[in-house]
């Protein structure tokens, strides 16, 4: 594995470097211009398709499900956004299986493992969803298909390929009888169990041909034809052409049940030792070893981004001051605001330190020389986990400090420079809708600032009222949104001996709100600090609450990047943790 300036898993081969995601609608930008591309890939690799097969992804991903059919559609992109191979695939629904429809290169271009890397992925798809893969393959010999020896020979390879991964045709049966006279080269219809079927039952394989029949072909397949084939669906279990020694079916990794975390690893480098400085290092090492033996953990490599994500949600002048500051103190010194100008906002102090003011909101969020490259640190791990999300990663964790929620668009403070989830969703909403869900104890005035006029981002937090909770500011239940976005924003502001089953019906009132709007990704502002016995909380949820909680999030069935905010009485912060991440997986 490679990084890249894409900022997404990049697999290396002998050609170049190219990433894999999946396309969740035609709305953004990004995705309507790489849905054009694979539709012209396709229409050039398969010019003997019906249009109506390989045209109007962005209509059809706008409408899923039609016919109990709902569109899966990935492509590999190049470092230049080029799409070098895609796969149109659907889930069935009544009965549940995958089909893949088309795997295709542009023409012209050698595969260079993408196709491989395509395929699997798609496995790994189904295998997270219980599912078995179909998909039709040409035969490979004379004697089924009249086709030229060069072609016949293409096919064998095909079949050689995909038998690789453990998908075979399905034998014993009239699935490949010709539909007219015409007809010289009907296809095998292939089963790949993907590590979740290991045996193709005659009756699951009829519901599943009677459904391919009768829902992608239509009328093409006249009822009398239908019936026959599915007569023939005897043998039990069903045959399939194992060709002999071959290697072992590749299993795809369980990307649903493992939990895939990226830790800002010079997080340790920016330690305020003040008295009452509670925002330690001591806070990732506790929560590390409450999930050691306890949470399937895959650890990843954090990436590294470009600045211009950063600017997308923060003004540069903020960014560019934050960064200069802590360049200039010496080891050892922080900066406290201490001015605040707001009177005269045209005309800023040119002294860096006393210029703090000017961009802070409290007076206990210090800046010294190692905060810009723990803070900027942290957005890469969150913008690492925001891309697994892309990658069909269902669960990933950017174990970060410091936080990030109360940075708005040009002001920080509350321990917080740079708005990690903030920064995430908004990558993340290139490529479609997105929720933050923000559990925090304390508002996340920030994320709601930097999204409060906009509507492809819905924002939710569950908070200490302002009345008494840091930020005071923000954070009340009349605050919804603004232009386009109102009704986008939803405060839900609770009382400060609010117990735990306030808590818990009030996070499923949440997560019904987020639901009816449907994200394609979902981001978590992921507190403890709500837990009993912490220093800055007046909650008292302990992990048995916090499993709930995690079961509760992981149920909406969303790629989940989840990204560490608060949470400060560390002697129970890794046993918290612990907990909400196993009620996460064990959903």
């Amino acid at each position: 594995m490679q990084a890249s300036s894409l900022g997404l898993r990049c697999i290396k081969t002998d050609a170049s470097l190219f990433r894999i995601r999946r396309i969740a609608d035609g709305f953004t930008p990004a995705n309507a211009r790489a849905l054009r591309e694979v539709e012209a890939i396709l229409a050039a690799r398969f010019s003997a398709a019906r249009k109506e097969d390989i045209t109007g992804l962005e209509a059809r991903l706008a409408r899923p499900a039609q016919q109990g059919m709902a569109p899966i559609v990935l492509i590999a992109e190049d470092a230049s956004l080029r799409v070098r191979g895609c796969v149109l695939a659907y889930r069935f629904v009544r009965p549940s299986f995958l089909l893949l429809d088309y795997l295709a290169t542009p023409p012209g271009r050698s595969g260079g493992g993408v196709g491989g890397a395509l395929y699997q992925r798609l496995r790994e798809i189904a295998a997270g969803l219980d599912l078995a893969l179909f998909f039709e393959v040409l035969p490979g010999d004379a004697a089924h298909c009249k086709l030229p020896v060069a072609e016949l020979e293409e096919n064998r390879r095909r079949l050689a390929f995909y038998a690789r991964f453990g998908a075979y045709p399905i034998l014993g049966t009239l699935y490949e009888a010709p539909l007219s006279d015409t007809d010289s080269c009907p296809p095998h219809l292939m089963f790949d169990g993907c590590g979740v079927i290991d045996t193709l039952r005659a009756s699951f394989c009829r519901e599943v041909v009677r459904a391919l029949l009768e829902r992608k072909y239509g009328t093409l397949c006249p009822p009398a034809y239908n019936r026959k084939v599915l007569a023939s669906i005897r043998e039990d279990p069903v045959q399939l052409g194992r060709p002999p020694r071959l290697r072992a079916a590749l299993k795809p990794a369980d990307g649903h049940r493992r939990l895939a975390m990226v830790v800002n690893a010079g997080h340790e480098i920016f330690h305020v030792r003040e008295r009452g400085y509670v925002e330690a290092p001591v806070r990732i090492s506790s929560i590390l070893e409450g999930l050691a033996g306890s949470v399937a953990v895959d650890h990843i490599e954090t990436r590294h981004f470009p600045d211009a994500h950063v600017a997308e949600v923060h003004d540069p002048a903020l960014i560019a001051f934050i960064r200069n500051l802590s360049a200039s103190m010496p080891a050892g010194k922080s900066t406290y605001p201490y001015v605040f100008p707001i009177r005269n906002r045209e005309k800023p102090p040119r002294d860096l330190a006393l210029l703090a003011g000017y961009f802070c909101i409290d007076t206990f969020t210090p800046i010294n020389a190692n905060c810009w490259p723990a803070a900027r640190g942290a957005v890469d791990c969150a913008l690492t986990a925001a891309t697994l999300c892309l990658e069909e990663r269902r669960f990933s964790y950017a174990l970060v400090r410091p936080p990030g929620h109360h940075a708005e668009r040009r002001a920080f403070g509350g321990f917080c420079y740079l708005n990690n989830a903030a920064i995430a969703a908004n990558y993340l909403s290139h490529y479609g809708r997105v929720a933050v869900l923000d559990i925090d104890y304390h508002h996340g005035n920030g994320t709601q600032e930097i999204f409060y006029a906009r509507n492809d981002v819905f924002t939710v937090s569950i908070h200490g009222h302002p009345s008494f909770a840091y930020p005071y500011f923000s954070g009340f239940a009349d605050e919804t949104g603004s232009g386009a976005g109102e009704t986008f924003n939803l405060n839900l502001p609770l009382d400060e001996q609010a117990g735990v089953d306030t808590f818990l019906r009030t996070l499923t009132l949440a997560l019904k709100r987020i639901e009816r709007f449907a994200p394609h990704y979902l981001v978590v502002a992921l507190g403890f600090d709500t837990a009993a016995s912490d220093p800055t909380g007046s909650w008292k949820l302990r992990p048995a609450d916090f499993l709930t909680v995690g079961k509760a999030i992981a149920a909406l069935g969303r790629p989940t990047a989840f990204i560490q905010e608060g949470g400060y009485h560390t002697r129970t912060l890794g046993r918290n943790a612990a907990s909400f991440f196993s009620g996460v997986l064990g959903a």
